[in-house]
């Protein structure tokens, strides 16, 4: 195997990087402005055309959907770890404003309703990744309104022209395509032309402020995070656990199978006329025309009813099939927006299961002690502090398995990345490690995509935070499997199973450890080709094939692995009693 470890030599990125963290050390607040020409002259691979006079509509897309709308009334942004923090520094009791949120960003905040946005941070990732947003974003907002202040276009948005005609004129004063604009139009829905006029009426010069931010206070958010989990289910403290980090749909559909006991109300909603397609789609799994899970479709389905406004009382069944079902979902609450799952595998019902878990000895689980806690997978060092803490605070911890998104250097999105390796950029270290699954593991349950094992991955720090040369090193390398997770984590399970903290910039050997470690990427964007990426948009129905082929094969990993152990543990008992 390859172990050299790749080195970027990426001075711009260096620089950027040490910029703000300098600026933001100050305890006044901080002009997005004074970062601009650092942020251009890194020549991010998602803001390529920083400084180039026409529109980065992408880049705007991206950040668009990342932060709250209430952005474009904001003129300063605070960042802080606790409520009491955001009191201290005379910011005001923020969790009595208005709680707003962005449409592809998990992260608690606040907005006062005047000029003020409020963000809890978990980690210094948050911080590496709402700067470059912010300033992507206001660059690109400045942008437009150059473009868009004369009076043609001011007149245009007065009186728009709704149909393709207009589009296209306004696209031409803009300097963007149609097609963004359309895209902007999903983002914004029905806000569409008042942020248009927004953008027209005045440029923006966003603040940036930073309470604090020291590794001490990050722990101190963590646990109090675990406190409250602890607090809604005591037995954590006593008991063993597997634990997950993924999303909070997939494993909970698979473990109830309320979709598939609920068919007739979910497909009545696929029937109405407004879900032709999905109907379609429908129609063409029934006859086996196209080779999808009814299964994945049903789920997917659901999840569509249950955000609509008639969905609330099949969403009240649903939270009680759950906690028949042995499963608590427990919301965070003052701090960063991780919610946790707990599974009580003693309590779940065979017979509600997805078919696919159902393996030969199941009913055993009744007789199980093991939790199972699921975690909305955090950003960046975030998973370092939430496994540290987790595995210092639980019973004993029986296995770790990692499930998220990243971007494919070699494949196509939907494909599934398993690696045994990971460089962490945080660290610098280059983890070396066995990864229980495999592509024999789930090629069967991956309908579109493929399943790619051996791969080398790359935990980076930030989205913007990379270039075209930076991914090129790394593909030279053999690093084909690019996300944000691993390496933190792996940084963790160094000092849950050795004696001292986690090296830097070293080579470093985890085999052997005392419990499962499972890692497991579905792609979701191609950064170095042209095609579809995920950045302005999430994954649709396709991307709950990966999903659920890897939510599968955690769980029946899980299940095993208790399994196997219920089936030993009277022959350990009765040997104790021959000694």
């Amino acid at each position: 195997m390859d172990r050299t470890v790749p080195r970027t030599g990426s001075e711009d990125i260096e620089l950027y990087i040490r910029t703000y963290y300098s600026l933001l050390r100050s305890s006044a607040d901080v002009r997005i402005r004074t970062l601009e020409e650092a942020h251009a002259r890194m020549g991010s691979s998602l803001h390529p055309r920083a400084r180039a006079l026409e529109p980065d509509m992408s880049a705007f897309i991206y950040c668009s959907l990342r932060l709250p709308f209430c952005v474009a009334d904001v003129e300063r942004v605070v960042l802080g770890q606790s409520r009491e923090q955001f009191l201290q520094h005379g910011v005001g009791d923020v969790e009595l404003w208005t709680q707003v949120a962005a449409p592809a960003r998990r992260r608690l905040s606040y907005y006062d309703g005047a000029a003020t946005l409020a963000c809890y941070i978990g980690s210094g990732t948050d911080i590496d990744d709402i700067i470059p947003l912010l300033t992507a974003y206001q660059i690109e907002w400045n942008k437009l309104h150059s473009r868009m202040r004369g009076d043609q276009v001011r007149a245009f948005l007065r009186e728009p022209v709704d149909n393709p005609e207009g589009m296209a004129t306004l696209a031409a004063g803009m300097g963007s395509a149609v097609e963004d604009l359309e895209q902007l139009r999903m983002v914004w829905r029905g806000s569409f032309w008042e942020m248009l006029r927004r953008i027209a009426s005045r440029r923006i010069q966003l603040a940036v402020r930073l309470l604090a931010g020291t590794m001490n206070d990050y722990r101190r958010a963590t646990f109090h995070w675990f406190e409250h989990l602890a607090a809604a289910w005591p037995p954590l403290a006593s008991r063993p656990v597997y634990f997950v980090s993924s999303n909070t749909h997939s494993l909970v559909n698979l473990l109830t199978g309320f979709a598939l006991r609920n068919e007739q109300a979910v497909l009545g909603y696929v029937s109405l006329p407004e879900h032709a397609d999905l109907h379609a789609e429908w129609q063409e799994i029934e006859s086996r025309s196209i080779p999808s899970s009814r299964e994945n479709f049903l789920y997917y389905a659901l999840k569509k009813l249950l955000a609509t406004p008639g969905g609330a009382e099949l969403a009240a069944e649903r939270a009680a099939a759950e906690r028949d079902s042995g499963i608590l979902r427990i919301p965070s609450e003052h701090g960063f927006d991780i919610q946790g799952q707990v599974v009580d595998l003693a309590s779940l019902k065979p017979n509600w299961l997805d078919p696919r878990l159902r393996v030969p000895g199941i009913e055993r689980l009744a007789e199980s002690s093991a939790l199972l806690l699921n975690i909305d997978y955090p950003l960046g060092l975030a998973a370092y502090l939430v496994l540290t803490e987790v595995a210092a605070r639980v019973g004993e911890l029986r296995g770790v398995y990692v499930m998220g998104k990243a971007a494919t250097l070699n494949g196509v999105i939907g494909d599934v990345m398993i690696p045994g390796v990971v460089h962490d950029e945080h660290s610098q270290n280059t983890y070396l490690f066995h990864n229980i699954f495999n592509a024999e593991g789930l090629a069967d349950d991956l309908t579109y995509g493929t399943v790619l094992d051996n791969q080398k991955g790359v935990s980076v720090r930030g989205t913007f935070l990379q270039t075209p040369r930076y991914m090129d090193v790394f593909y030279r390398e053999g690093y084909t499997d690019i996300e944000m997770e691993a390496g933190p984590y792996l940084s963790a399970i160094y000092e849950i199973s050795r004696p001292k903290r986690h090296p830097e910039n070293e080579i470093v050997d985890l085999h052997g450890l005392p419990f499962d470690l499972g890692i497991l990427h579905y792609a979701s964007d191609t950064p170095l080709s042209k095609g579809r990426n995920l950045g302005s948009g999430s994954l649709s129905y396709f991307g709950m094939d990966p999903t659920y082929a890897t939510a599968l094969a955690i769980l029946r990993r899980i299940f095993k692995v208790e399994l196997e152990r219920l089936a030993t543990e009277p022959a350990k008992a009765a040997a104790r009693q021959g000694g």
